[in-house]
């Protein structure tokens, strides 16, 4: 099946029709632990790794997903103008949410590690675990972490979040869209907005938002906080 994977066509068909595949059925049975992003990466992983199918050559023939990534992401531009009035009423509490949320994702990592007996350039890597990879990877890189192992930590943090982040919701009885977004949004970045879409348009809205002001906030505090506890 190796060769397979040499067109570009075929490769590109594998990924999406594994996507709509695992989407169809979360949205059969409403599952959050059935997210389709995580079946998708786990089903491809074993194929690729069955057919002996190096990464590099699917990177290369999946090219265009990764470039469909940036339109995308401007593509939630229309969703945060059609809620702009919502947004300017709550502009306070949105900033405030994600002010105390990338303070206490970037401390809550530092504390953990260090009482794991975490180095220093692991913790720095970590530090920026729910923001969006780029940002992410430009604040480790600063501070002296390792790039390429934040990227991973981003991943698995947006993942998680996107899969146990609506559970916990539920459970915990948040009922207003705006919260519901800023969860998600503040916690697992781009792959926990998907899943906030899923909920509503406005909470999707927030979500998209809460991303930008997360990559903010986080690359204003992180050096400050890691000089306060180093």
């Amino acid at each position: 099946m190796n060769h397979l994977f040499e067109s570009e066509t075929f490769a590109l068909a594998a990924t999406l029709g594994l996507f709509i595949l695992f989407e169809a059925i979360y949205q059969k049975l409403k599952t959050p632990l059935l997210n389709p992003v995580l079946l998708t990466i786990l089903c491809l992983i074993v194929v690729l790794k069955y057919s002996d199918v190096p990464y590099e050559t699917y990177q290369k023939n999946t090219h265009m997903i990764h470039f469909m990534l940036g339109p995308s992401v401007v593509a939630l531009g229309v969703l945060l103008y059609e809620q702009l009035h919502t947004i300017g009423k709550n502009a306070i509490a949105i900033l405030s949410a994600t002010f105390i949320g990338s303070v206490m994702g970037v401390v809550s990592v530092i504390i953990v590690a260090k009482l794991f007996g975490a180095d220093y350039d692991l913790i720095v890597s970590m530090a920026p675990k729910s923001v969006t990879t780029p940002i992410a990877m430009g604040v480790s890189l600063q501070n002296g972490g390792i790039p390429s192992m934040t990227a991973v930590f981003v991943i698995i943090v947006g993942i998680l979040g996107a899969t146990v982040g609506p559970i916990v919701i539920e459970k915990v009885g948040i009922k207003k869209p705006i919260a519901k977004g800023l969860s998600m949004g503040t916690c697992a970045h781009g792959i926990g907005t998907a899943a906030a879409i899923q909920m509503g348009v406005l909470e999707g809205a927030i979500s998209g938002l809460s991303i930008g002001l997360m990559g903010i906030f986080t690359a204003l505090v992180t050096p400050a906080l890691l000089e306060l506890f180093f």
